[in-house]
């Protein structure tokens, strides 16, 4: 298990690695595009190269990349929904130029369609994404804080999306998922003890399988369990708290599971401070 944090991209993705490592990432995730909207910045051969030096040199193990926050898979509006699947497809694509691990991303909201038609809309959309593609960054569908109508928020909602996807000849095992420890809190999923943890992370294995969880964003919860409300608190100052941190980190089963950080930056060491205590709990 390695531990990281998201990590600014400014000015080049190039000089996302060394700002990883000024902070004490072992691994990193970023966003390749502007979050909120816009133009994907044109990766040139230079950058890409200066990218995958940079995590050599700077010991980056593995790098990640974040989709952007608009993405909807379940919109009736067209341009939105065909608009997410370009951009998702994009993503795969510029991270396997950069020879990133994963692309992770949100599916988006059934509010225009209900549950039931947005699962499947959004199943049909990540058909779509992963047809014809062959490139070495895997898809991750990461899971909801489940406020309105957004869609993944539950174990058994992101494996219905999985099974009808596999459907489709060519797409076996081509999904994973990201946990977010914030989102599944939220989300109803107890992260507070090892007992709690134990059970979240069984039933996970039962309804998903514990070889689809790649990656898990570490973030403490300003709410309480179950309260779909989906803001982030630093370790050990939110409603999970420091055991439930400290239980995930030795589960027997999430050893190969990366951490990252997307914890509030209030100032520059704050994501010091968070990966440490992350350290500190996989040294005991």
């Amino acid at each position: 298990m390695l531990f990281g944090s998201h990590i600014s991209a400014s000015g080049g993705v190039e000089k996302a690695p060394e700002r990883a490592a000024a902070v004490g990432c072992e691994v990193f995730q970023f966003f390749s595009r502007p979050p909120q909207g816009g133009l994907a910045p044109k990766l040139t051969p230079a950058q890409i190269k200066e990218f995958k030096e940079n995590c050599k040199k700077f010991k980056q193990a593995d790098s990640y990349i974040h989709a952007p926050y608009y993405i909807n898979l379940a919109s009736l509006n067209n341009r939105i929904r065909y608009g997410s699947i370009s951009v998702i497809r994009e993503e795969l694509e510029r991270g396997s130029l950069l020879g990133c691990k994963y692309v992770m991303t949100h599916l988006g909201s059934a509010r225009d369609v209900g549950e039931k038609k947005g699962v499947v809309m959004a199943a049909e959309g990540i058909k779509k994404i992963l047809t014809g593609y062959k490139g070495v960054t895997q898809f991750l569908i990461e899971i909801s804080a489940g406020a309105g109508a957004i869609i993944g928020d539950t174990f058994e909602e992101i494996a219905e999306i999985i099974e009808r996807v596999e459907k489709t000849k060519g797409l076996k095992n081509k999904i994973g998922v990201c946990f977010d420890t914030c989102h599944a809190f939220a989300s109803g999923y107890d992260l507070r003890n090892n007992m709690a943890v134990k059970k979240t992370f069984d039933k996970f294995n039962r309804l998903i399988g514990l070889e689809r969880l790649k990656m898990s964003h570490c973030n403490d919860s300003m709410f309480g369990l179950g309260e779909h409300k989906d803001r982030h608190e630093h370790l050990g100052k939110g409603q999970i708290g420091l055991k439930g941190f400290e239980s995930m980190v030795n589960h027997p089963k999430l050893r190969k599971v990366n951490f990252i950080l997307e914890t509030p930056k209030d100032n520059p060491q704050d994501d010091v401070r968070n990966l440490n205590i992350l350290k500190k709990f996989r040294g005991k």
